[in-house]
């Protein structure tokens, strides 16, 4: 069983890192971004060595992510988990928040010492101004390098995290090759949406306020082989 989130990230993208990873919508907004694996693991590098580097964090730390699912949660993610943080899943002290632009006033239950917005714009621009008490994310991230070396060590967390990854991998009869939908606003766990994807060497169409009219189109456009919603 594997125990080490980082290594079960760089295994999915090793075979191909130019074909899409992740594909995020949004059907509200008409949002559609595609990422490669490539393209992901460089924002989780940035985000790891933001992590490490500007916020001196160490293995065993604790981050708050109050993000809804997206691509750039996905980056949030995957950078806490390879900088080996544990992220929070209860109201606490932490070290470091992330919370999207519209989640700030949530921040007061989750004291950080460091604290980071997110717009979660389409095209990841920088806010205009940040709230008072945090930091732009993008802003900040963009400066630091596109690699980072994970720990050999798994983090504390990601044994029980990769469980539950895996049994719902099977549950979903995910297969190497695959491509999942998902609907987000019913499926909001990241195990969901990007644990048991990864586990399985599956890509991922992540869907936020799916519109069913749509369904058909998009499975078929986006060779979709596998539905949660």
């Amino acid at each position: 069983m594997a125990d080490n989130i980082a290594r079960v990230f760089a295994d999915a993208i090793a075979t191909d890192p130019a074909r899409p990873l992740l594909t995020w919508y949004d059907d509200a907004t008409g949002e559609r971004t595609e990422l490669s694996g490539a393209t992901l693991a460089n924002w989780v590098a940035k985000t790891a060595n933001l992590l490490v580097d500007e916020v001196a964090l160490a293995p065993g730390d604790t981050a708050a992510v109050l993000l809804p699912p997206h691509w750039q949660t996905a980056a949030v993610l995957l950078g806490c988990w390879s900088a080996k943080l544990t992220v929070a899943d209860a109201p606490g002290d932490v070290d470091v928040l992330f919370a999207a632009a519209g989640r700030v006033d949530e921040a007061g239950a989750w004291p950080a010492g460091e604290r980071y917005a997110l717009a979660l714009d389409p095209f990841a621009l920088p806010m205009r101004e940040a709230p008072a008490g945090f930091a732009d994310f993008v802003s900040a991230v963009r400066g630091h390098g596109d690699h980072f070396t994970p720990y050999p060590e798994a983090g504390a967390g990601d044994a029980a995290l990769l469980a539950r990854a895996e049994a719902r991998a099977a549950e979903l009869c995910l297969a190497a090759g695959d491509r999942l939908l998902v609907d987000t606003g019913r499926f909001p766990d990241p195990v969901d949406w990007l644990l048991a994807p990864l586990t399985a060497a599956t890509t991922v169409v992540a869907c936020a306020n799916l519109d069913p009219t749509r369904l058909d189109s998009r499975t078929a456009t986006e060779k979709v082989t596998r539905a949660l919603t």
